[in-house]
């Protein structure tokens, strides 16, 4: 039996269990809220340029984690700021070699959709939203991807500002806690200013985030930003 059919087999009984991780934006590890913005704290009232990274290789009406990427750039628009998006799980991306032929300032050997769209986005972006959905507890091998690929431009990523946003089936409290580990050490690597997490436990279906209360709080983010 496959994953998909699994879902669909076991969600009517499972549907109280999900629905007790819905609607609660926690970080599990740490027990606390996430971190909630005033309006323009982030932005100092000025317009950024944000780039979303989806990872999901799902469908994007059936993904729960594009789900909240579109809430998200949906309030960051509102609140004018320029968004753009590039789907990792079906663009033509090449993992890191580690050849060191970039020497951590680029060009990558790689001429891909990394290199030649994405990075140019990404070293002009004020705010990066890193979107995943959580596969065995860690972010997907196609967000990995983009990450490893940091190397090529390290220094030059140093210092802008991060968002985490994670869906996951489970809905345990300590389900996201190695992915926030991994989050907050590259964050403190990169220099970053974290911005805030959506972490989405509990929604193992699009129809059960879309009930849940996280497309609002991704939404709610943006718009705040």
């Amino acid at each position: 039996m496959d994953r998909r059919e699994f879902l669909k087999v076991t969600g009517a009984g499972m549907l109280t269990l999900f629905l007790s991780g819905c609607g609660t934006l926690m970080a599990p590890k740490q027990g606390k809220a996430t971190i909630q913005v005033k309006p323009g704290q982030v932005s100092g009232g000025k317009k950024m340029k944000i780039v979303v990274i989806t990872s999901s290789p799902h469908p994007k009406n059936e993904s729960t984690s594009i789900y909240l990427a579109d809430r998200f750039t949906a309030g960051a628009q509102k609140a004018g700021h320029e968004v753009f998006t590039f789907d990792a799980a079906n663009s033509s991306t090449h993992p890191c070699r580690g050849c060191d032929q970039c020497h951590m300032d680029g060009p990558c050997v790689f001429k891909d959709d990394i290199e030649n769209t994405l990075m140019p986005k990404m070293l002009e972006a004020d705010l990066l939203v890193l979107t995943t959905p959580l596969y065995y507890f860690g972010m997907s091998a196609q967000l990995k991807t983009i990450v490893d690929r940091f190397y090529s431009r390290t220094g030059r990523l140093h210092g802008k500002k991060s968002i985490l946003m994670a869906t996951a089936y489970n809905s345990n409290d300590w389900t996201m806690s190695a992915l926030v580990d991994h989050y907050d050490t590259l964050v403190r690597y990169m220099e970053w200013q974290d911005a805030g997490k959506i972490l989405g436990i509990g929604c193992g279906s699009r129809s059960l985030v879309e009930s849940s209360d996280f497309g609002n709080q991704a939404e709610q983010l943006g718009a705040n930003l």
